[in-house]
């Protein structure tokens, strides 16, 4: 399991997966056209020339690779995509595609110069990986009738179409596939300034009343994830709809996130509560990832696979060979102090 997926378990305001609520929402907020689309500049501009010279043409561009967490606008750009090219989407994911026939059925029904977005793409069994090697190069399908040594392969010719395969985790993809993407484009986590931008766009489409400090205050703790920025949002409007005259400012915001256990950095109880454990009870580690779960009332797997990575890329928690290390920043976070060395546990 990857930390990316393996936050959809846990019932969490600043997971970065998306629940009903979220997709109902995000289809509404979604930008329509690349021109619109906030953030990864570079992606961005890549991909407009990939599409303009495919117009040009007359023909379908080339097979695009997107990968990187979740939240970041891959499904987004997907449907941009297609709009841009003014040809229809088909949506699918890698675990619904259990079967090759489940994949020859989406592919023999596509129409010319279709998009087929192929989300969670590495989670694509064997068998429709191998039929999808032939289908993104030569644009046909073998259909195998029957079985045992009376099998026999029908191919099946197909109208040109783009594939748009999005991943998590692109190292999971194997070379062969891989290779066939003629764009691989990797999403980056926003900066701040990106997410504020996302933030004043959705509270217009929104109709929340919000002035830059709320904007960003919500940005500052949104984990650079755009899908994050938009829930929080949504928490603070309301907030300040019950509680406020329904302006977000960056008092508002703030109180509305402390209710919601949100701080300043985006983290939240669970966060705190395994830097508290390994600064209090272990002094700042090292201590081993079983130990330090135990003492958080968690199991290993969700503080390592939930908890972990964002601690890790904020730079509050090490990974060592020994174990589980807090860094300055995490003592500072928290408004603790370090020990002296010579205090430290035995045996750590």
């Amino acid at each position: 399991m990857s930390p990316y997926d393996a936050d959809d378990h846990v019932d969490r305001i600043v997971t970065s997966s998306a629940d009903g609520e979220d997709q109902a929402v995000e289809a509404a907020l979604r930008p329509k056209l690349l021109d619109e689309f906030i953030g990864q500049e570079r992606v961005r501009e890549q991909l407009s020339l990939v599409l303009q010279a495919a117009r040009q043409r007359g023909s379908a561009p080339d097979h695009v690779l997107l990968s990187g967490p979740p939240g970041l606008g891959k499904t987004t750009l997907s449907m941009i995509i297609a709009a841009e090219l003014g040809a229809p989407i088909r949506i699918t994911s890698g675990p619904a595609i259990q079967h090759a026939g489940d994949l020859a059925a989406i592919l023999s029904s596509l129409t010319e110069g279709e998009v087929l977005f192929l989300d969670e793409i590495h989670r694509m069994s064997r068998p429709a990986e191998e039929m999808l090697y032939l289908a993104m190069e030569d644009f046909r399908v073998d259909v195998i009738v029957g079985k045992g040594p009376g099998a026999t392969a029908i191919p099946l010719e197909l109208p040109p179409f783009t594939l748009v395969g999005a991943t998590t985790r692109a190292g999971l993809l194997p070379p062969p596939l891989r290779d066939r993407f003629g764009f691989t484009g990797h999403m980056e986590f926003y900066a701040p300034v990106e997410l504020e931008q996302v933030v004043r766009r959705s509270a217009g489409l929104l109709d929340v009343e919000i002035d830059p400090s709320g904007a960003a205050e919500i940005a500052g703790r949104s984990r650079g994830t755009p899908r994050i920025a938009n829930r929080l949002l949504r928490r603070v409007r309301d907030y300040a709809q019950v509680r406020h005259d329904g302006v977000v400012d960056r008092e508002v915001a703030a109180r509305a996130l402390e209710v919601y256990e949100v701080d300043g950095r985006g983290l939240d109880r669970l966060d705190r509560a395994v830097l508290t454990a390994l600064l209090k009870l272990f002094g700042g580690g090292p201590v081993g990832l079983s130990t330090l779960a135990v003492a958080v009332g968690e199991e290993a797997e969700t503080v390592e696979e939930v908890a972990e990575p964002f601690l890790v890329r904020e730079g509050l928690l090490a990974r060592t060979p020994r174990g589980r290390v807090a860094t300055p920043a995490a003592w500072a976070h928290l408004g603790m102090t370090p020990p002296a060395q010579g205090n430290a546990l035995p045996g750590l």
